[in-house]
């Protein structure tokens, strides 16, 4: 017999969930800015500058296709109605598999949007640009470090997100010591912008011959990508620009010119490079837009009104105040020290699945505010 009061119950409990969704995302409000955008888009001037047009496009996809997942999910729960009176109707049980699945998909489809949110931050619906160093551990920390690069490119990937490799730094021996990835792709630094700290491993080391436990480390940095719109007036005598031959595994990743490029800020030690794209003109460009998001972050965080009032070298690595654990022996866990969000599955953690720690992180910093 269908549980038709428990299927009720959920229904109820999804249309207040829904209705909170509604408020938060002030649904109204993005009609009227798409009606708006449309207007513009639909006057004879509007391709007269190509960048503003662009712009306006981007954010009436990004407002379209809000209101049509949110109209979506209304639809599935109306579907899911349909269903039970149908169960309860016919006293069909077969029909109970679908009510479930169907409950089950609605709910996360609800979570998802729900999450999406949270990201209010300026810069939350940009490209990313993460940066991966080996820490302390010697080439189990290179290794570890390679681990995280597949690690969050399996991530994106299981997002449709793109992913570039702008530079890396391999050992002969194992691993890497460092790797810069631009992942591009809707709110993708608002989603990793939580990775940002110390990752830390706990393993009996492959390199090891006495097959003891490990300790390594790695660091993520993560600074959004920035679009033409954002400029900071850079003294071009505070920088130190090198350039040198790219490296690379190989075929397509290896130059035979000087192509790749590293910048160093000298007032704030931060050193940014690229070494991927297809000139160093292009590299040299890439590397400017990721040294200014990397200052317009310094700005923030010291709450400075300029740039070059901030002193002092820049650290990306903070050791001993690691954000998460990743533990393969004794036992299998995956622990953020932050939300306390912890996953036994380790090997699925590994291969991208990230977002428990994402969403409570996030979760976590809404309830600051």
């Amino acid at each position: 017999m269908l549980n038709i009061q428990d299927y009720r119950h959920s229904v109820e409990k999804m249309s207040s969930n829904l209705e909170e969704l509604r408020v938060s995302l002030d649904i109204a409000n993005l009609l009227d800015k798409i009606k708006q955008n449309e207007e513009k888009m639909s006057d004879q001037d509007f391709w007269n500058d190509n960048d503003l047009a662009q712009k306006i496009l981007q954010e009436n996809k990004i407002l379209k296709d809000t209101v049509d997942e949110y109209n979506s999910l209304k639809e599935s729960l109306e579907e899911i109605e349909i269903l039970i009176e149908i169960g309860q109707e016919e006293n069909d049980s077969s029909i109970e598999k679908e009510i479930e699945k169907s409950i089950e998909t609605l709910e996360k489809g609800i979570d998802d949007i729900r999450i999406k949110t949270l990201l209010s931050g300026e810069y939350d619906k940009n490209n990313a640009v993460l940066s991966i160093n080996a820490g302390t551990g010697g080439l189990d920390a290179q290794d570890w470090a390679q681990m995280l690069l597949r690690m969050y490119i399996r991530w994106a990937e299981s997002k449709d997100y793109k992913v570039k490799l702008l530079d890396i730094l391999s050992d002969p021996e194992a691993g890497i010591k460092s790797a810069t990835l631009l992942i591009e792709g809707l709110n993708a630094y608002g989603y990793l912008r939580s990775e940002k700290g110390v990752h830390r491993i706990v393993r009996i080391s492959p390199f090891d011959p006495s097959g003891k436990r490990h300790t390594s480390f790695a660091s993520i940095d993560v600074t959004p990508e920035l679009d033409d719109s954002i400029d900071i007036e850079i003294n071009p005598s505070d920088l130190k620009i090198d350039t040198y031959r790219a490296s690379g595994a190989g075929g397509q990743h290896v130059n035979t010119t000087d192509s790749a490029v590293r910048i160093t800020h000298i007032p704030t030690g931060v050193v940014v490079q690229c070494q991927n794209e297809r000139s160093q003109h292009m590299n040299k460009d890439r590397a400017m837009r990721m040294l200014m998001a990397k200052l317009i972050e310094l700005k923030e965080l010291e709450q400075k009104e300029k740039i070059e009032d901030i002193q002092g070298k820049y650290s990306q690595i903070t050791w001993g105040s690691q954000i998460r654990s990743y533990v393969f022996q004794p036992y299998k866990l995956v622990k953020d020290h932050r939300t306390n969000a912890e996953v036994g599955n380790v090997d699925s953690v590994m291969d991208g699945s990230l977002d428990l720690f994402i969403n409570e992180y996030l979760k976590m910093n809404k309830m600051k505010k």
